[in-house]
């Protein structure tokens, strides 16, 4: 797998399955759970989703000035929402993740396909905030792989061929480098996401030569 051609309906169709794989847990969870923290510092579960469905928003509605993802922009989104009720963050992000694919089509360049891929990883940040099996897993990576191998060679990463339990042929991600032979990964999908999304690695198993964590990070 190669993930050099682009399918544009792919950030939808992994969008789509988190809303319908999310979405229930979230409407069925305490409202004090949503006040523990993740793995994003500072953040806490409720700041996530804040921060998810303003982005997706911002795609719907074609808010998309320049700085728009930054941290700092980030932050401003989460602390708009600070005093909404619960229901109605939850209310954003549903509508986002329904919402938000064609807009995220139409930039043909791919550009904000890693959105759709920053908000499954999220996803996964809740999931295991909550102690819910399957962060960075579960049946919507099979989308959300595919953008990660282009999200890696878009973020200029080294080229790797990751062996991942259970799959015949490895995942080749980032790009080649003269001289430099492919690193490998030996390990299960989860822990691959973790390590290019710089999640904790704490507790897992895995090989990795010929490259180091940080230089396999695509969000900073």
């Amino acid at each position: 797998m190669s993930g050099s051609e682009r399918d544009p309906e792919l950030p939808g169709r992994l969008l789509r399955a988190e809303q319908e794989a999310l979405m229930p847990l979230l409407r069925a969870t305490p409202e004090d759970r949503f006040d523990l923290r993740t793995a994003c510092p500072g953040w806490t579960v409720r700041d996530v989703l804040a921060h998810c469905g303003a982005a997706l928003v911002r795609i719907v509605e074609g808010r998309l000035e320049e700085g728009v993802f930054l941290p700092e922009a980030n932050a401003a989104d989460v602390a708009e929402r600070v005093d909404w009720p619960l229901s109605r963050v939850l209310d954003e992000l549903e509508h986002g993740f329904v919402a938000a694919g064609p807009a995220i089509a139409a930039y043909e360049d791919g550009t904000l396909d890693a959105v759709a891929l920053g908000e499954w990883v999220h996803a996964g940040d809740v999931r295991e905030a909550f102690g819910t099996p399957g962060a960075y897993g579960g049946d919507a990576a099979a989308y959300a792989l595919p953008l990660l191998v282009r999200a890696s060679g878009r973020r200029e990463t080294p080229r790797l061929h990751a062996y991942l339990n259970g799959a015949a042929t490895p995942l080749v991600l980032g790009n080649e480098t003269d001289g430099r032979p492919a690193a490998e990964f030996h390990g299960d999908r989860a822990t691959l996401v973790r390590i290019y999304a710089g999640r904790p690695l704490v507790g897992t198993r895995y090989d990795l030569t010929g490259a180091t964590e940080d230089e396999l990070l695509i969000y900073r």
